[in-house]
């Protein structure tokens, strides 16, 4: 009997072997960004510190400590009567519904008096260590009204149409692409916008 020889079968076998090693090799996972993204939507933290925020401790009530967000539904949370003082968006968010910034909130400091200081502020930025402004985002959504008394728009672009019902509402280094309404005097006599914030649109009151 003529006995086939085996070495055509091994080396087949060797090529198939090398064939699947080279297949199963894992990628190397890609280095994290600097700013981690939350993996809830929102997160409370006082790492990223916006011009103004304070740091947050464990003996603030959780109202004062930033909330971090990256989706429309972290977002509605943050700026609801029952979110948080500071809304740090990091990314960009649209809306096709109207939006109410609306709550009292203080931002963790005190007056010369002793006496908490009311503030909210949508940061819609990220900013360094030395508060350096390394990123803009852009909210946009049909209207946002402004309810919160002592509130603030900084550092980004809303695209939309504001609407203010409370005193002392700020524009800081702030974009609006639309026009802002003032639902009544005293929101229109005390509006401020600095030299670097602008509105396309027109700005009167409202009622």
């Amino acid at each position: 009997m003529k006995i086939l020889s085996t070495k055509p079968i091994i080396s087949l076998f060797l090529l198939f072997s090398i064939f699947l090693v080279g297949c199963g090799k894992v990628t190397p996972s890609p280095q994290p960004t600097k700013t981690p993204t939350p993996t809830s939507g929102a997160t409370s933290s006082p790492a990223v510190n916006p011009s103004g925020s304070p740091a947050a401790t464990t003996d603030q009530d959780a109202k004062t400590t930033p909330s971090m967000v990256n989706t429309n539904e972290a977002f509605e949370k943050a700026i609801s009567k029952d979110g948080t003082w500071i809304i740090c968006l990091l990314t960009d968010l649209t809306f096709d519904k109207e939006l109410v910034l609306e709550g009292e909130f203080t931002n963790g400091k005190k007056d010369e008096a002793g006496k908490d200081i009311i503030q909210r502020k949508i940061a819609l930025y990220e900013q360094d260590e030395n508060r350096k402004v390394t990123a803009r985002y852009t909210l946009t959504a049909p209207k946002l009204t402004i309810k919160s008394p002592e509130a603030r728009i900084q550092s980004g672009t809303f695209k939309g149409d504001l609407y203010v019902s409370s005193k002392n509402f700020q524009l800081v280094d702030a974009i609006v692409e639309g026009n802002v309404y003032f639902t009544n005097e005293e929101a229109q006599s005390t509006f401020k916008m600095d030299a670097t914030s602008k509105v396309t649109g027109k700005q009167e009151l409202k009622k």
